[in-house]
């Protein structure tokens, strides 16, 4: 959050959409965080990750993804605002799939 937070401060353009962003690592995070904590609870396990110490549910927008954002915010800052309302709504897609996918195997 300190990424967006700087171009926020930066310039008062970007406080919109870096709040958005914000907001959107949130939803990301709290979803992840919830699927795990379910999926524990039921004892389940990821065979796909087994050197994981959670449940892992991957989605659209994970660390490497998020990395490649950051360097792209300082190479081309002037595309901040573009480049944080497209990965809010990658993160949204995300969140809303974890949910999606939370709601068919745990109900």
């Amino acid at each position: 959050a300190i990424f967006p937070l700087g171009f926020a401060l930066a310039d008062p353009v970007n406080a919109l959409p870096a709040a958005v962003l914000i907001t959107s690592f949130v939803g990301t995070g709290s979803s992840f965080l919830a699927y795990a904590t379910i999926a524990a609870k039921r004892g389940d396990t990821a065979m796909d990750f087994p050197q994981k110490g959670l449940y892992y549910l991957g989605g659209l927008t994970e660390g490497f993804e998020t990395i490649i954002l950051f360097i792209s915010m300082c190479l081309f800052p002037m595309f901040f605002p573009q480049l944080a309302y497209f990965f809010a709504v990658a993160c949204a897609v995300t969140a809303v799939s974890r949910w999606y996918q939370g709601w068919k195997l745990f109900s």
